[in-house]
């Protein structure tokens, strides 16, 4: 089940990032004075109180006021109250709770105004569908006086300001308090059984057209214009005795290349997405260099734990000969050093080219996540390892490996019992995993370890 969104929306330079920085405990946004610095948006898990809930930072909604202070006058103010319409509304389609920020420091400004009346209006909207509220946050409330300066905030009409320092950390407890009050009930529904697989990748890469060659039907939009899906789309299917969800996402751009409006809320659909899948399909294009988004598109996959699998389309355009496929698997791996167990597929969604394969290595990829090793069989293997490779010493204490247990499945979690935790050394954990891997591939899959001390 999806985490709970939280989206901090706003005008440039109100300090979304350094709030989303303190909110998440570490610094994962690009901080800078430059109105706009935040170009794509950044995701953190966060917990307080028990509850979780994954939390957005996006990029500053412009507005009139904000071209004159910042750069010359180009575009009609007609544009930016359409860019600030698009981005808000797909805040309210897509968010469980909005964050709204403006500065103490600056006042009120049109802009402000013109967001607040948005969402004010979609709040009252008719139909029966539920909107997310709204939290108003006044920034750099750095002391008594500036926060003093949020009742002036009351004429947006979205509530009680909250005031805070995001720098300082003032009130952010206040703030979150109010967070994970608002947050949906937690879900009891229970697990969907079905292997649900996300299709991602950057836009225009054949997603769509890979998916309706899966369905055997045209039930998805495809077009050759980037950026056509801007819905994570759900379709179901039944292949050798196992339920598949395959989940269709809207390209995700290269960091600096996305657009105001629904592109840059397409990426938090496609993150959540990954969020709900199994396994993810990362799809590139044969006819275009291997890109480092591509990398962090996987990564990202890699950060939730899950599943991949990459999918090269379109490679009945490629000029081909006996080594093209083995020489752009080279290149593969070379760039996504960090998934070197993952299957790599050469497909073409326009001509059906081995698309055969995608399902059945979807199946053996979930096999690989779920598979458990036996205890006996898992600390013979670990003994062989250290024999072969003894664990390091320091200050003249060596690391001691007591046991070792796979406690958890999907993806498969590996718990050593040692003597000390800070023998540990990252490159002997990469070499028990390979260890592992060696006699359990677990393809697609990605392996978690953890140590605990003899006391614990």
């Amino acid at each position: 089940m999806a985490r709970p969104i939280v989206a901090l929306v706003g005008r440039p330079n109100v300090g979304k990032s350094t709030l989303f920085n303190r909110l998440a405990g570490q610094r994962l946004a690009v901080v800078h004075d430059e109105p706009g610095t935040t170009r794509d948006r950044l995701f953190a898990t966060v917990e307080w109180n028990g509850r979780i809930f994954a939390l957005v930072d996006t990029g500053g909604i412009e507005g009139f006021d904000d071209v004159v202070r910042h750069r010359p006058l180009a575009t009609g103010s007609a544009d930016f109250l359409a860019e600030i319409r698009a981005q808000t509304e797909m805040a309210i389609a897509d968010a469980d709770v909005i964050i709204f920020m403006a500065e103490a420091n600056v006042g009120v400004t049109a802009t402000d105004g013109e967001i607040a009346d948005l969402l004010r209006r979609r709040q009252k909207s008719a139909g029966g569908v539920r909107r997310p509220p709204v939290l108003l946050a006044v920034n750099k409330g750095d002391n008594p006086e500036r926060r003093a300066m949020a009742v002036n905030f009351y004429e947006l009409g979205l509530g009680d300001p909250i005031a805070i320092s995001a720098a300082h950390g003032i009130g952010t407890g206040d703030l979150l308090d109010e967070v994970v009050a608002l947050l949906p009930p937690a879900s009891s529904e229970p697990a969907d059984s079905a292997l649900k697989v996300a299709i991602v990748g950057r836009p225009n890469v054949g997603k769509s057209s890979l998916l309706n060659r899966l369905l055997g039907a045209e039930r998805v939009i495809v077009s050759p214009i980037a950026g056509t899906t801007r819905d994570a789309v759900d379709t179901q299917l039944r292949y050798a005795g196992t339920d598949v969800t395959l989940i269709d996402t809207a390209g995700i751009r290269r960091r600096g290349r996305i657009e105001g409006g629904v592109e840059k809320y397409s990426v938090l659909r496609a993150l959540r997405a990954i969020e709900r899948a199994d396994i993810v399909a990362v799809v590139v294009d044969a006819l275009e260099p291997f890109t480092a988004q591509d990398a962090h598109i996987a990564g990202m996959a890699v950060e939730q734990a899950r599943s991949v699998v990459v999918v090269v389309n379109k490679w009945d355009a490629v000029e081909k000969d006996s080594h093209t496929i083995e020489d752009y698997r080279l290149r593969v791996r070379e760039h996504l050093k960090f998934l070197d167990y993952v299957p790599v597929l050469f497909v073409s969604a326009l001509t059906a080219q081995r698309v055969n394969q995608l399902l059945p290595t979807l199946i053996e990829v979930q096999a690989a996540r779920t598979e458990r090793i036996g205890t006996a069989a898992l600390n013979r293997l670990v003994q062989q390892a250290m024999d072969q490779h003894a664990p390091p010493s320091q200050s003249g204490q060596r690391l001691r490996i007591y046991f070792v247990a796979q406690v958890a499945t999907a993806p498969p979690f590996f718990v050593f019992h040692i003597n000390s935790r800070k023998l540990v050394h990252f490159s002997y954990t990469r070499y028990l995993v390979n260890a592992i891997r060696q006699q359990y591939p677990f393809t697609g899959t990605p392996l978690r370890i953890g140590f605990r001390e003899r006391e614990e």
